[in-house]
């Protein structure tokens, strides 16, 4: 199942943050793969276009958008004390990655690969 609205909601400090994560899954099949994984986990996912989804739990909100047949783009808000956490799920769910974070300024602080 890639829908689910059981998981916590993003918390509202957060939510009045702009975007400060992009990222990306070189190998992902698709979207919906990516969003029944997280929402195994306990994260909530919706539909938020024809192929992507807004995935989200307390500490992160992302949208998930395939860009071809192999790979899905990952773009959203994150606490950024929370950036190790979103790898170690991405690793334990078996995906390569690349996260980048910015600060409000849009300046590059931080790039994990895995």
């Amino acid at each position: 199942m890639d829908l689910s609205d059981d998981g916590p909601a993003l918390d509202d400090i957060w939510a009045q943050s702009d975007n400060n994560l992009c990222g990306l899954l070189p190998d992902s099949q698709n979207a919906s793969h990516i969003a029944e994984r997280f929402v195994r986990a306990g994260w909530q996912s919706r539909s938020s276009s024809w192929e992507g989804y807004e995935i989200e739990t307390s500490w992160c909100r992302i949208e998930a958008d395939p860009i071809d047949n192999s790979a899905t783009l990952l773009n959203g808000v994150i606490d950024p004390d929370r950036l190790d956490d979103l790898a170690a799920l991405l690793t334990q769910f078996g995906l390569r990655f690349h996260l980048e974070l910015y600060d409000d300024e849009r300046d590059l602080i931080r790039e994990i690969k895995g």
